[in-house]
């Protein structure tokens, strides 16, 4: 066993929802002595940072109810089960922004809150879109506002706090990065 790792010694699972299960777990921690820990089980998600042939972003803007408020956010979703993060990339990008791409990579997968949610994102770069006249409807659920913005636009959101979530600022700051290698 690492020096570091939490034996779990009991799981239950308190709730089981339509995207989340969250459980209460007894741990023994390093030291010997137990804890409770709460966690929150997600079938992961992935975030499409999609590029226009000029250079524009496509974002989305939403309502976040957990947050009360609308916010700007590149365009994602949740893997269905069994769903190969790449076909969900693509799946969502139609679904919110109307958009095909020629071209998809995988940039980076992380954590969100490692702290108690074992959620994890796959964040891909799309390039070569292409608007489809009849791309697939949005989740019933689900409204948004498509924006294209350049990326000195993206960032005066972010400074105004109208991208407001780590995927789309992560996104956001690795076009920067990208700008300033570009210019070295």
């Amino acid at each position: 066993m690492n020096k570091l790792e939490e034996k779990t010694l009991h799981s239950e699972e308190i709730f089981s929802g339509k995207i989340i299960s969250l459980y209460l777990q007894d741990v023994e921690l390093p030291n010997g002595k137990q804890s409770k820990r709460e966690i929150i089980k997600h079938p992961g998600a992935v975030a499409i940072l999609a590029l226009t042939d000029d250079n524009k972003i496509l974002m989305v803007e939403q309502y976040r109810k957990a947050l009360e408020k609308t916010i700007v956010e590149i365009p994602a979703g949740k893997l269905e089960k069994g769903e190969e993060p790449e076909v969900c990339a693509r799946r969502e990008l139609e679904e919110e922004t109307g958009y095909v791409c020629d071209d998809l990579e995988l940039l980076i997968s992380f954590y969100t809150a490692p702290g108690f949610t074992d959620e994890i994102v796959h964040l891909f770069v799309a390039k070569g879109l292409t608007k489809k006249e009849d791309a697939a409807a949005l989740d019933e659920d689900e409204f948004v506002n498509l924006e294209e913005l350049t990326l000195e636009q993206a960032i005066q959101y972010v400074k105004e706090q109208k991208i407001y979530d780590a995927k789309t600022a992560y996104a956001v700051q690795y076009l920067q990065l990208q700008e300033v290698l570009a210019k070295k």
